[in-house]
């Protein structure tokens, strides 16, 4: 029997808005569009774009930490996280994102699922602080050949093994590269049209709740 094992993107997925989006939007000089536009156009990698708009924002910490108490997760998203542990399926958190911000996410979450939340393995970005100044880093190594800030796909390339059955969920536009190397996506979004016109085995997809009843209807596949 094959492993399923999910591999989720946070923002926009478990997340209901891009809050790194929400992040610039509120903190950033103008510019941030720009950078964004270039990557959309592939004349940049995330990494670049990200290391840009980033160095554009002014904002202490806890003026983000207050701002991340606006942000809205998927309400179905706390029953699937419980439904794959109480089934001993693994989940992977892989994100172009930041780690202070999905962290503080989690840590809000952990009233209602638990305090296992905090403990999901989680791959991202960092970001560092000294006062408003904020600063972006990323994992050590070559980067990949799509210049990516966090590489889903190498991810999954590492993690995963003989027998497993790949699952990801998500979005985006940087989602797209994990998308290619997964049995099924489920997906939204800018990766919706993506999958449709790349061919990508994929399920359309609006909230958690479809995933757990598509979960519910295979865990014996």
């Amino acid at each position: 029997m094959d492993q399923i094992k999910f591999f989720i993107d946070f923002d926009g997925t478990i997340t209901r808005t891009d809050v790194v989006d929400l992040v610039l939007q509120r903190f950033s000089k103008d510019g941030w569009q720009e950078a964004e536009k270039s990557w959309i156009q592939g004349r940049i990698g995330s990494r670049e774009c990200l290391t840009r708009q980033i160095g554009s924002v002014s904002a202490t910490k806890e003026d983000v930490r207050c701002l991340l108490k606006e942000v809205e997760v998927d309400p179905y998203f706390v029953s699937f996280w419980k439904k794959t542990r109480n089934l001993g399926i693994p989940i992977v958190v892989v994100s172009d994102g930041f780690d202070f911000i999905i962290r503080e996410i989690f840590g809000r979450l952990s009233s209602e699922a638990g305090g296992g939340i905090l403990r999901t393995p989680l791959f991202s970005n960092r970001l560092a602080w000294v006062g408003k100044k904020v600063k972006a880093s990323f994992s050590k190594g070559p980067l990949c050949e799509h210049g990516c800030a966090n590489c889903k796909e190498r991810v999954i390339r590492k993690l995963r093994k003989k027998g497993d059955r790949i699952i990801f969920i998500g979005d985006g536009w940087s989602d797209r590269f994990a998308a290619s190397v997964s049995h099924l996506t489920f997906a939204k979004g800018r990766l919706l049209k993506y999958c449709c016109e790349h061919r990508v085995p994929h399920r359309a997809y609006s909230s958690f709740k479809e995933v757990e009843e598509w979960l519910k209807d295979n865990i014996s596949c």
